[in-house]
C-alpha cells in the first residue's frame, strides 16, 4: 500500500491519495477531512494503471505532495 498526502492541514484544502491491491489494485483519492471530505474511487486490473490514475489527483491538487511510508515522506512518482 502507498499514500501520499498534499502536505496541507485543513478540512478544506487537505488532498490523500491511496495506492491498494487487494484481488485488483484500488485508487482512492479523499478531498478535505476524515469526517466530511469526499472520497473518490477506482479499480485496476494491473499497477501501471492504477500507478498512472495516482498521478492525476497528485498532480492536479497543487501542493507539496509526499509519499508517506511509516515515518518516511517522499516525493510521489512523476
Amino acid at each position: 500500500m502507498a499514500r501520499w498526502w498534499n502536505g496541507t492541514w485543513g478540512r478544506l484544502t487537505r488532498r490523500d491519495v491511496w495506492l491498494a491491491r487487494e484481488v485488483r489494485w484500488h485508487v482512492v483519492a479523499r478531498t478535505g477531512d476524515p469526517e466530511t471530505g469526499n472520497v473518490l474511487r477506482w479499480e485496476f486490473d494491473n499497477e501501471a494503471e492504477a500507478r498512472q490514475m495516482v498521478k492525476r489527483p497528485v498532480q492536479a491538487g497543487g501542493g507539496q505532495w509526499r509519499e508517506q511510508t511509516g515515518d518516511a515522506a517522499t516525493e510521489p512518482p512523476r
